[in-house]
């Protein structure tokens, strides 16, 4: 089994915040900001795997302070932990004030990915080496929450097996 650096993973976006991305109290949309987060998070997966990857779980987005329309944001995405089949995708979101050059850490998320089986096999992914001591920190402690993601999960199933799925209007 081969194995890749976070850095072959990495994937880059900066975006401008316009008005039309600002919610009333003008600020970024958080459901945009998750959106955009989603999206380049997938593409970290894919990188990865070389294979389709779809979303399992979004283990968490921190939204640590306000996006505002004088501001870029910038996402940086990568692999920090992978299982068999699954990646866990890193995402730090940095706010930049264009008028004075301060940058902050806006946001940060963590995303499992699940490669789709090719061909009826299923599809390992490559280990993952973390170079960096932030990539190192990330991927020591990635062990701790894929657990919490794991116990998560049977806590989701036992309560989707105790609701109904039944329309509110019959």
């Amino acid at each position: 089994m081969h194995s890749k650096t976070c850095k072959e993973t990495l994937v880059v976006r900066t975006s401008r915040v316009f008005l039309n991305d600002l919610n009333n109290h003008y600020t970024l949309f958080g459901g945009k900001l998750m959106s955009m987060i989603d999206d380049i998070a997938s593409i970290s997966a894919a990188r990865h795997a070389r294979s389709e990857a779809v979303t399992a779980s979004t283990d968490s987005v921190d939204f640590l302070g306000p996006i505002r329309q004088n501001d870029s944001v910038c996402l940086q995405s990568f692999v920090t932990w992978t299982g068999t089949t699954s990646m866990e995708v890193f995402v730090k979101v940095i706010a930049e004030d264009l008028m004075t050059g301060e940058r902050r850490v806006a946001a940060t998320a963590f995303i499992t990915f699940v490669t789709l089986p090719r061909e009826g096999k299923k599809v390992i992914v490559p280990t993952i080496v973390p170079e960096s001591e932030e990539e190192k920190y990330l991927h020591e402690t990635a062990k701790s929450r894929a657990q919490a993601r794991h116990a998560r999960r049977i806590r989701s199933q036992e309560l989707a097996s105790k609701i109904s799925a039944y329309k509110p209007w019959d």
